[in-house]
């Protein structure tokens, strides 16, 4: 039986590839609002993959019983891919609204876990005064935020991302044998 061990390495390919993350999250920055239609539409055409993918699916199944499980989900994968990429703006509009409520809501779980807590207090107080500022100016500036929210946080999380990278290295999932059997 053997074992899995997680182990952080960390090589000059790591900085190169988190330095040109973060190359690329300042340019994702830079053009927010092209970065938010390109990801709904990369967006669009997965959920049309995995439409396309579960109807497949539902024909081979067929005769199985569990055709239809796969063809309802096909199906509601497909024509949500379709109307990403039809009215990619309309698309934004909706996926902004999620974000904004989900800050909204994280801001007030935060407020009211902090009340009731008494370690991390401060913490937790400012997380969720920021999230759910956030989530009121996202949910007050609806249209407006839109247009270059989800460009702005794929830049955010690319130039975090490559920065962890650049500093911490990667980690890797190795296996290990486990110690050998005593025969006492």
């Amino acid at each position: 039986m053997s074992g899995l061990k997680l182990s952080r390495s960390h090589s000059g390919w790591d900085v190169v590839l988190g330095g040109a993350l973060v190359i690329l999250g300042l340019v994702i920055l830079g053009n927010a609002a092209i970065a938010t239609r390109v990801s709904v539409q990369f967006l669009g055409w997965m959920l049309v993959i995995g439409g396309v993918a579960g109807l497949v699916a539902a024909l081979v199944n067929v005769h199985s019983g569990g055709g239809w499980s796969f063809a309802l989900g096909g199906g509601v994968f497909l024509v949500a891919g379709l109307m990403c990429l039809r009215h990619v703006e309309a698309a934004a509009l909706t996926l902004t609204l999620i974000v904004g409520s989900l800050f909204l809501l994280t801001g007030v779980v935060s407020l009211f876990a902090a009340a009731g807590s008494e370690t991390g207090r401060a913490a937790l107080l400012l997380s969720g005064a920021v999230s759910t500022v956030l989530g009121l100016i996202v949910l007050l500036n609806l249209v407006t935020a839109s247009y270059a929210l989800l460009g702005v946080l794929l830049g955010i999380q690319t130039v975090v991302e490559g920065a962890v990278i650049m500093l911490s290295g990667r980690v890797a999932v190795t296996t290990e044998p486990a110690g050998e059997p005593s025969l006492s």
